[in-house]
């Protein structure tokens, strides 16, 4: 299964974790910087290793080095602790955040269980996010079915060798190329949004949704019936799912005379309405 690395929140600081083997691992040193304060959590974390490891504790044993995005904006091997490791570590730190933390992460550290056992949660916690953010039910309802496109998409191209992260980025950008004109850092580029964390499909219009669906869910069927297997394959499929998304949508904008194609924003969107 391939790595999903992400970050959760912790009064305000942020804490990254990464889904592996089907569990969350978090990064010690996030743990150590949120519980005390320290101006060096890599430091503290080195010598309460050290301490650790001469007291013969399993956390150091069962502790991890997974790569994970670095302040630098690379990815770095980080030593990360799963749910019931983190538990253990935080003993070792004095604080008065050790119990709220030990709620906190009883929740997040099961979040994902959750999610699998019953895909609902995970859908219905995705809808909550986005109503906060005041976008539309309309649009919602198109989102959420785009992120179940999407996952279907990608468990099909993992089935079939497609390994690495730079490898779905190319083959997302063949279909977003194919189905636009432009991938998707040209038009996250074209929409203005500078912010790297920024997800261009929650700043895509109705129309730029459905077409987006419409070329991953004719990617996704083209490749199934071709059986095109490893990356090569799939990427000639991905093509002529974005190719067929492309002629859909230059069919519908010849009857509406303009281009569907837009380069505004939720945020300026919202911006303006708030005027």
């Amino acid at each position: 299964m391939e790595k999903i690395n992400k970050i959760v929140v912790f009064r305000n600081q942020k804490i990254k974790r990464i889904w592996f083997k089907e569990e969350w691992y978090f990064s010690v040193v996030d743990i150590i910087a949120v519980l005390t304060e320290s101006v060096d959590p890599t430091a503290y974390w080195r010598k309460l290793k050290q301490r650790l490891k001469k007291e013969g504790n399993e956390t150091v044993t069962n502790c991890h080095a997974l790569k994970m995005l670095a302040v630098d904006g690379k990815m770095r091997l980080t030593d990360v602790v799963n749910t019931k490791d983190a538990f253990r570590l935080i003993q070792s730190i004095p604080s008065k955040k050790v119990e709220p933390f030990k709620q906190w992460l009883a929740e997040v550290g099961s979040e994902r269980i959750q999610e699998i056992e019953n895909p609902e949660l995970a859908q219905n916690r995705a809808k909550e996010y986005y109503e906060l953010k005041g976008y539309p039910k309309q649009w919602i309802d198109r989102r959420l079915r785009g992120i179940a496109v999407r996952q279907e998409l990608t468990d099909e191209w993992g089935s079939r060798d497609v390994k690495t992260k730079k490898e779905f980025a190319i083959l997302t950008n063949e279909i977003s190329k194919a189905t636009f004109g432009k991938t998707v850092a040209e038009y996250k580029e074209f929409k203005r949004l500078q912010e790297r964390n920024q997800n261009l499909r929650d700043h895509m219009t109705d129309f730029e949704l459905i077409f987006t669906m419409l070329g991953e869910k004719t990617a996704t069927e083209i490749t199934h019936e071709r059986d095109s297997k490893g990356f090569k394959e799939c990427r000639d499929s991905a093509k002529e799912g974005g190719d067929a998304a492309k002629e859909a949508r230059r069919s519908i904008e010849k009857r509406l005379g303009k281009s569907v194609i837009s380069d505004e924003n939720f945020l300026l969107k919202k911006k303006n309405l708030n005027k």
